[in-house]
């Protein structure tokens, strides 16, 4: 089978951002053949910099060595965890009870225009011990939405829709990024013997574009059952299809399970950073299944739902709102 993988495919950015027509046809090609196929791809020339990368993994080591009380002070429980400090034991994977072995932060959407949908989102919450954590964060937040929104429309001409298709849903959208600590667990018996990193899983959103983990352990699960180690070169982001985008083309693009295993247990001490940027549109962006991806040798999968209702309802099932 085609999709029976052992590596996930290599593409470069600027073949779409700046390449001839021929470059962009093949680019588009490429992308939609791995999105339909597997569901994750590496990309190069994603307009993130050594430095910057550097930087933030730095400021976010930084905030998790604070003490508990101090990484505490960044919590908002009205907010379920969709800005500021999320503590340990608090996130499970859908159909799991038992929490992944992970605290996190998450910085959601700059608005710097005069756009109205400033009013629907909360404020991002900054650690005062850790004052250059903003402006890092911002920089890296926008750069990896520039090279989301470049994808998109690339993602766009490969289902026949208009190339700005999405650019409407995502102005502004509803994305965020998460710093991840994989904290280390120095009494292995302390914990359940289910518990692990992050239990498999589909990402909730449109993309997910994942800046380079601090350690191995991320897996994709194939076809076969299989499950293939997933890395990336020192210049390569991670992008991987989410739920909401498999949502719209009724799993033309197919949202593929993955995971994050526990490392040898003699090495279960030793921490794991890991900094994905989930890609949201609007709350309102409509996932019913586009009609192109519908046909009678396939059926419509999923119910009608916006956005934020898909959001809501996944919330709810990872434990973050009642």
């Amino acid at each position: 089978m085609a999709d029976l993988f052992d590596h996930i495919p290599s593409l470069d950015l600027h073949q779409f951002t700046q390449g001839s027509p021929e470059q962009q046809k093949r680019f588009v090609e490429d992308l939609g053949d791995a999105f339909h196929r597997i569901g994750f791809v590496a990309i190069k020339n994603h307009g993130l910099t050594d430095e910057l990368t550097e930087q933030l993994y730095s400021v976010v080591k930084e905030f998790f060595a604070l003490p508990a009380e101090a990484k505490q002070k960044n919590t908002l429980p009205e907010l379920h965890g969709q800005r500021g400090y999320t503590s340990k034991g608090k996130e499970h994977a859908k159909g799991r009870t038992t929490a992944d072995l992970k605290e996190f932060y998450q910085i959601g959407q700059f608005v710097d225009d005069n756009d109205p949908v400033k009013e629907e989102y909360p404020d991002n919450i900054w650690p005062e011990e850790v004052p250059e954590m903003h402006a890092i964060a911002k920089e890296t937040y926008q750069t990896l939405e520039a090279a989301g929104k470049q994808l998109l429309r690339a993602i766009a001409l490969y289902l026949n829709l208009d190339e700005s298709y999405f650019d409407p849903h995502v102005n502004n959208g509803n994305s965020i990024i998460r710093a991840i600590h994989y904290y280390p667990i120095e009494n292995p018996d302390e914990v359940p013997d289910d518990a692990v990193r992050a239990a498999e899983h589909g990402d909730i959103n449109l993309i997910t574009l994942l800046m380079g983990a601090s350690a191995e352990g991320l897996q994709v699960l194939r076809r076969d059952g299989a499950w293939i180690p997933i890395t990336a070169l020192p210049d390569q982001i991670i992008v991987n299809v989410g739920d909401m985008l498999a949502r719209l083309t009724n799993d033309t693009l197919k949202s593929t399970i993955h995971r994050v295993v526990n490392p040898p247990r003699e090495l279960l001490g030793t921490p794991r950073y890991s900094i994905p940027f989930f890609m949201h549109p609007w709350a309102e962006m409509d996932l019913t299944c586009l009609p192109s991806c519908v046909s009678e040798d396939r059926p419509k999968k999923y119910k009608d739902m916006t956005a934020g209702q898909f959001l809501e309802e996944r919330l709810r099932e990872i434990g973050l709102k009642q």
